[in-house]
């Protein structure tokens, strides 16, 4: 009886486990495929809903820039602890004037986004400890910390 029990437990448990990879997706599926249908100066925003659905972000500056994203993340071999590995990072840029057809798309697939540079720039903070912000905020944390003023001073 007890071996029968045992080789149940252990059937239900190899029988749970599977040895294919689990891939988490996100965005929209087969972008690159979806996108080739679209077609410069033809396809309207209808079109491009109907083809790919809605977009991931939306921007509205002199035209509408729609943004579709496509990431797909698998779990790591065993022996590197679970660590997740990126399979696929697609991105398209759809730019769609007052009119509502597409005119300009940009497809960059994980080889193209290695290869964008970014600025070293970076901005810096231009206050001292004697300026008029510092003390200001200086004095509205203590106001905060102690509002009635009762606290020991260190």
């Amino acid at each position: 009886m007890k071996t029968v029990f045992i080789i149940l437990v252990l059937f239900t448990l190899t029988a749970s486990c599977t040895f294919d990879k689990v891939v988490k997706k996100h965005g929209v599926r087969n972008l690159e495929k979806k996108q080739e249908k679209l077609v410069i100066l033809e396809s309207n925003k209808n079109d491009i809903q109907e083809i790919l659905g809605p977009p991931s972000t939306k921007s509205v500056f002199d035209n509408d820039l729609w943004i579709y994203i496509e990431r797909e993340i698998t779990n790591e071999k065993l022996i590197k602890l679970g660590s997740e590995k990126l399979l696929t990072n697609n991105v398209l840029f759809l730019e769609i004037d007052a009119k509502g057809l597409l005119i300009k798309k940009k497809f960059y697939d994980i080889n193209e986004m290695n290869n964008i540079k970014l600025s070293k720039l970076s901005t810096e903070a231009k206050y001292s400890k004697n300026s008029f912000i510092y003390e200001f905020l200086s004095s509205m944390r203590q106001k905060i910390n102690d509002p009635l003023g009762k606290r020991k001073k260190p």
